[in-house]
Formats: C-alpha cells, sequence, structure tokens
C-alpha cells in the first residue's frame, strides 16, 4: 500500500502524463518519419504534403502498397519480437550457456534471435500474410481490409543492400564493432574492479586523468592520431631492420605495415578513446558490490582473480552488458574516426551514408540515403530487445550502493 505522502496529486499525474506522451513523440518522430520516406517513392517521400508522406499515393499507384492485413500483422509481429526476448530470453541464455559462461549463452541466445527474426520476417510472414489476404478479400463484411491501401515499395532497400553493396559497411561495422566491446570490457572490467578497490592516492589520479582525456574533442584526438596512422610504414620500418628484432617481425610480415586503413588498428584507437568511459562505469557497478563478497570468497580459497570472475562479476553482469551496450553505440555510431582513419574498401555504415548525397545528387539518391540511415538503426533495436531486462537492471545497479 502507497503511503499518502508519496502519493502524486491528480494535477501532478496529469502533468507527468502529458509531458512523458509529448516527449515520447518528439522523440520518436523522427525516426518514425524517416522510416515511412524510406518506403516512398521520392515524389511522396518529399513532397510537401505530410499526409502524402504518410499514406503514399503516387507509391500506392506506381508501386503498390499494403493493406489494413499487413499493417495489422506488422504490428503483431512487432510486439511478439519485443514481447518474446523480454520473457523468455533468460531462460534461453542459461540454456546456451555453454560449460555454465552465461555471458556466451546471451551471445548465442542474440545470434539465435537474429536469425529467427530474420527467417520469420523475410520467409514466413510474407506468404503467411498473403494467405490471409486471401481468405480475408473473399469474405463479405471484411473484404475491405485487404486491397493496398497505403503506398509501399522497397526499392531502395534493395538499391541500398544489393546495387550499392552497403552489405559490405555492414560486415564491416559489425566486425568493428564487437573488436572494441570485447577489448573495452576486458580491460575495462578489469580497472574498474582494481580501481573501485583501491584506495590509493594513485587511483584517484588514474581516474582523473582519465575523465580528463575523455572530456577532450575527439577531433583533437583524431588530429594526433593521423600523422602517425599516414607515415606508419616509415616509422615502423626501422623496426624490420633490426638485427634481432627484425627476423623476428619478418615471419609476421615482410615490411612494416601501414596502419592507415586496418580496422585492427580503428578498433584501437577507438578503444582508447571510449576506455575511459568504460572504466568510469564499470567502476561505479563495482562499487555497488558490496567488499565483503570478495572477503568471503578469499576466505574459501579463491585467489583474487578467482574472486573477481567467480563471483563479482556474475553479480554484477547486468553493469556488463550496459556497459557493453554503450561501448557498441560509442564505436557503432563514430563517424569522425572511422572516415578519416579507414580506407573505401573497409569503410563502416554511417561514413557510408555520405557517400550517398553529393553534388549531383537526385531524388532517388536522397531517399536512398534515408534508407540506409534506416538500416543503421536496425541493430541497434535487435540489441535492446534482446538485453533489455539486463539494461534496465544495470542502469540501476550502480544507483544503489551496498
Amino acid at each position: 500500500m502507497t503511503v499518502r505522502a508519496f502519493r502524486l496529486s491528480p494535477g501532478l499525474k496529469v502533468a507527468s502524463g502529458l509531458f512523458l506522451v509529448v516527449w515520447s513523440v518528439i522523440a520518436a518522430f523522427p525516426l518514425v518519419w524517416t522510416a515511412l520516406m524510406s518506403f516512398r517513392l521520392p515524389l511522396d517521400a518529399l513532397s510537401s504534403d505530410p499526409m502524402a508522406v504518410i499514406l503514399g499515393p503516387v507509391t500506392l499507384a506506381r508501386a503498390g502498397g499494403v493493406s489494413v492485413v499487413d499493417l495489422v500483422a506488422v504490428a503483431v509481429a512487432a510486439i511478439a519480437a519485443w514481447w518474446l526476448p523480454a520473457r523468455h530470453g533468460a531462460a534461453g541464455a542459461r540454456l546456451l550457456a555453454v560449460g555454465g559462461m552465461e555471458p556466451l549463452g546471451w551471445v548465442l541466445a542474440a545470434l539465435l534471435y537474429a536469425v529467427a527474426l530474420g527467417i520469420v520476417g523475410l520467409l514466413v510472414l510474407p506468404p503467411l500474410v498473403g494467405l490471409v489476404e486471401t481468405i480475408v478479400g473473399v469474405l463479405p463484411l471484411v473484404g475491405g481490409l485487404a486491397p493496398p491501401v497505403v503506398g509501399f515499395t522497397g526499392e531502395h532497400y534493395e538499391a541500398v543492400w544489393i546495387a550499392r553493396g552497403f552489405h559490405k559497411e555492414f560486415v564491416n561495422s559489425i566486425t568493428l564493432t564487437v573488436g572494441v566491446v570485447v577489448v573495452s570490457l576486458s580491460v575495462g572490467t578489469l580497472a574498474g574492479y582494481g580501481l573501485a578497490r583501491a584506495r590509493t592516492p594513485i587511483a584517484f589520479w588514474i581516474l582523473v586523468t582519465a575523465l580528463i582525456f575523455r572530456a577532450l574533442p575527439h577531433s583533437v584526438l583524431v588530429a594526433g592520431y593521423l600523422p602517425p596512422f599516414l607515415n606508419s610504414h616509415e616509422i615502423l620500418q626501422p623496426l624490420w631492420e633490426m638485427p634481432v628484432l627484425g627476423p623476428v617481425l619478418g615471419l609476421f610480415s615482410d615490411t612494416a605495415p601501414t596502419l592507415y586503413g586496418q580496422p585492427w588498428a580503428v578498433v584501437l584507437v577507438l578503444v582508447a578513446i571510449n576506455q575511459p568511459f568504460t572504466i568510469w562505469m564499470l567502476r561505479s557497478f563495482f562499487l555497488s558490490v558490496p567488499t565483503e563478497l570478495d572477503e568471503a570468497a578469499r576466505v574459501d580459497g579463491c585467489s583474487q582473480f578467482g574472486a573477481f570472475w567467480r563471483v563479482i562479476v556474475p553479480v554484477m553482469w547486468p553493469g556488463v552488458i550496459t556497459t557493453g551496450l554503450f561501448s557498441f553505440l560509442l564505436a557503432y555510431n563514430d563517424y569522425l574516426v572511422t572516415s578519416l582513419l579507414l580506407d573505401q574498401a573497409n569503410k563502416t555504415m554511417v561514413p557510408a551514408i555520405s557517400q550517398f548525397l553529393g553534388s549531383d545528387n537526385t531524388t532517388t539518391d536522397q531517399i536512398q540515403a534515408v534508407a540506409a540511415a534506416v538500416s543503421v538503426t536496425a541493430p541497434l533495436f535487435l540489441l535492446v530487445m534482446v538485453f533489455q531486462r539486463q539494461i534496465v537492471s544495470g542502469l540501476t545497479l550502480g544507483a544503489v550502493k551496498g
């Protein structure tokens, strides 16, 4: 029972509810609007009439559209896609945890969920909805729900992903981002745990230095990285010419490498830029875990690292997932570092979107750029759907200490 003193007044309830609704609409409007534009022909997508963008009459007449049955099916599928991982994600992760490794179970569950979502959305749902439309179309009272009513075309996505090879940038983005997350969490968990348990002035100054480094603009940091990347071959070549070290390095490469355009080198740069944020965030999570757990594990025979790995990490696993998600977002959405330090063959999705827009771009190019931008958000929604419970738990884990 809620104490009367903590109950909200009716006026405050209405005001907070209205604020939440208005904020949600304002926040969701750009994404919803660009998503609508990406499924319309240019005449509808760039029209000054909002209803033309929403309904797509020109698209409906020239390329076809979707019916009320289609819209209902998509809404039901979206609700199910959000509900299933929230309800059964933890059980699935435990089932797939090989050797009791829960992190591996969550990774496998996320991959399995992505594959299942793709199979259902691309192979199962379209023919099933088509069958329902055929049945509904012959019924007397609901037959009007089967014909197309809203313009819809997927030609822009087909042009982006197939004709213009956007799938290569997608693979580059995922590879780069996974590398950043793995290295950031591996280093960040150890550093965050050590700094949370340390009570020395050195730990304090390390945290202050990390905070100052994180506060620097990316443009300043990239300006420092760019010259060594461009001149890396000349800088490293003397190491290959040394009498003892040279033959050893020659086993891996005949000559000094060029860091520019190498994804593994950019991974290290992104880790260096974002690691202070990861360390600060993980440290706050570790501070919320009582030190008595460490002491109990040590009494039971665990080493310092054993106590960290077997006792502390499982307790604050939601915090690790939350930090990993933020690391993923920082690397996945990066534009400046990846656009300056990667060559054309290894470009990621965010910088590649700008290639659709040039001085001689057409309206079709503009809508294809919108379709590419919408495609960038799809993995983010997938991550949120799979790890929604862990994200909420992780965000509240560091809020209360003890």
